[in-house]
C-alpha cells in the first residue's frame, strides 16, 4: 500500500482542505496515458483506494494503486508549487507536479 511522508500529508492537507473544499475532498492518483496523473477531487471514485494518514487523503485508482504498492509519496513545496515524488526502496524517484491553490 502506498504510504506517505510527513511533507506529503502535509501537502495534501494544504491542498484539500480549502474552505471551499468539501469534507470529502482528497488528492486522486490515477494512471493516464502518460504515466499517472494527480488531481484534487470532491469524493472517490468507485474502486479507489482510500489512504487517510493524519487527515490526509489520498484517493488511489485501482490500476494506479498495483503500480505504487510498497512505495512512499514525499512532497516538497516551493512557492506555490507542490512538487510529489515517490520515493521507492531502491531510490528510484518520478516527479509530480501539482500547483497549489492561491
Amino acid at each position: 500500500m502506498l504510504t506517505l511522508t510527513n511533507h506529503a500529508q502535509d501537502a495534501v492537507r494544504t491542498l484539500t482542505q480549502d474552505p471551499q473544499a468539501p469534507e470529502s475532498a482528497g488528492l486522486r492518483i490515477a494512471s493516464s496515458n502518460q504515466g499517472l496523473e494527480l488531481m484534487v477531487v470532491a469524493e472517490p471514485q468507485p474502486g479507489d483506494a482510500l489512504i487517510d494518514q493524519q487527515g490526509a487523503r489520498v484517493f488511489v485508482e485501482a490500476q494506479a494503486a498495483h503500480l505504487l504498492n510498497e512505495q512512499t509519496l514525499d512532497a516538497q513545496v516551493e512557492g506555490d508549487q507542490v512538487n510529489f515524488f515517490l520515493a521507492s526502496p531502491d531510490e528510484t524517484s518520478s516527479p509530480f507536479d501539482h500547483d497549489a491553490p492561491q
